[in-house]
């Protein structure tokens, strides 16, 4: 371990004195290693556990059970000139949003930073700390309860070098993407980051096959799950699985026995909420006659995969004149995406990530090259 942070250096915030001092310091740097321990078993929020803050050589671990008074931590995530250094940060979000009611900007994640420098996509935290540091950090206490205390002294180590080596990597990032120009991209790209990933309806990867009145059914059923699984603090799956979705919206039942009778419903579910879900169908395939939902676009077709393939020679030229992974400029399913606007069968809104940076160093080149490849195709025709 580096010098800089002692096996014992750091400092417990228990209460509200200790977290206004801790702030007080951190407010007066220019970034914060951040990283959280959360359960996420039972629940549909991660329950905080744990947060962990790096600065000015120093370390603290906050205690959120025994916290009362959380704005210190609110506006010091707000600070806008402070920058917030957090590694493959999706989760961690959710905890913040959840827990502060704030999302902490700007940010960087340096996992993304990583792949955006090309030193390899999805680049865990141990394979950063072991490239730049040349440190082999231990998981020991990955599956660790971090809601029982009080807390060992090997989860308290654990928990500190997360973001202790965090916060001695940052600078050697940010000197790199400096050097290469890169740095207002990675925080662009961190900074676009929100919760929620792609959505529930992304699990459902056939739903474009259905008819209006059953995707009316499908979407309508997602909804309900959510808004219940929000209400209760559970996992989506513990108050409707997917595949029991899909047989309904597949079936569309229209009594309590047809309901029964779709696949693993379960039969708390159907004593409970049966009258609901059989009065929510009804209402879903009757409104589809006259509002029907707008068509998910089916799988790309023959012609878009082939010019999605033919565009990826260009990809990895990009990838290399840039200096990044080639997966954090686009993943393949919107490589094919784009070779579906190019041929004119795009359906989809373009994502918002596609602006900014990606959208002249990426989007644009790509587009002219789609260009370039369907004239040869209609002039070889």
């Amino acid at each position: 371990m580096s010098a800089e942070y002692l096996d014992d250096s750091f400092h417990w915030v228990r209460d509200g004195k200790a977290l206004e001092d801790m702030a007080a310091l951190i407010a007066q740097q220019s970034f914060v290693a951040v990283d959280t321990e959360f359960r996420r078993r039972d629940t549909f929020y991660p329950e905080v556990a744990l947060l962990q803050l790096a600065a000015a050589g120093q370390c603290w671990l906050i205690d959120p059970l025994t916290l009362t008074d959380t704005k210190p931590l609110q506006a010091l995530f707000d600070q806008t000139n402070l920058v917030k250094v957090l590694h493959s940060a999706s989760e961690d979000l959710e905890v913040f949003e959840r827990w502060l009611g704030v999302l902490p900007r700007p940010i960087v994640d340096t996992q993304k930073a990583a792949a955006m420098l090309g030193m390899g996509f999805g680049l865990s935290y141990r394979d950063l700390v072991r490239d730049l540091l040349r440190i082999d950090v231990a998981k020991d206490e990955t599956q660790s309860d971090w809601l029982i205390r009080p807390l060992t002294q090997a989860q308290c180590q654990y928990a500190m070098q997360d973001v202790t080596f965090l916060a001695q990597c940052w600078p050697i990032l940010e000197a790199r993407a400096e050097a290469c120009g890169h740095l207002p991209w990675i925080l662009e790209e961190s900074g676009g980051m929100v919760t929620g990933g792609r959505g529930p309806l992304a699990k459902f990867k056939s739903a474009w096959k259905l008819s209006p009145q059953q995707l009316a059914v499908l979407l309508d059923l997602i909804d309900w799950r959510e808004s219940q699984a929000r209400r209760r603090d559970r996992p989506r799956n513990w108050i409707l699985h997917d595949k029991v979705i899909q047989d309904i919206a597949k079936k569309i039942p229209t009594s309590m026995p047809q309901l029964a009778d779709s696949e693993g419903m379960p039969a708390g579910v159907l004593r409970r909420e049966g009258k609901q879900l059989v009065a929510l169908i009804a209402a879903a395939c009757e409104r589809a006659l006259s509002d029907p939902p707008t068509a998910i676009p089916a799988p790309a077709n023959s012609r878009v995969r082939k010019l999605a393939k033919s565009l990826t020679p260009a990809m990895a030229s990009l990838a290399s004149e840039l200096g990044m992974n080639v997966e954090i400029l686009m993943p393949s399913r919107e490589l094919e995406m784009l070779a579906s606007f190019a041929t004119g069968e795009g359906l989809l809104p373009r994502p918002a990530h596609w602006q900014g940076w990606r959208h002249s160093a990426v989007i644009k080149p790509l587009e002219l090259e789609a260009q370039r490849l369907l004239g040869e195709q209609n002039h070889a025709g």
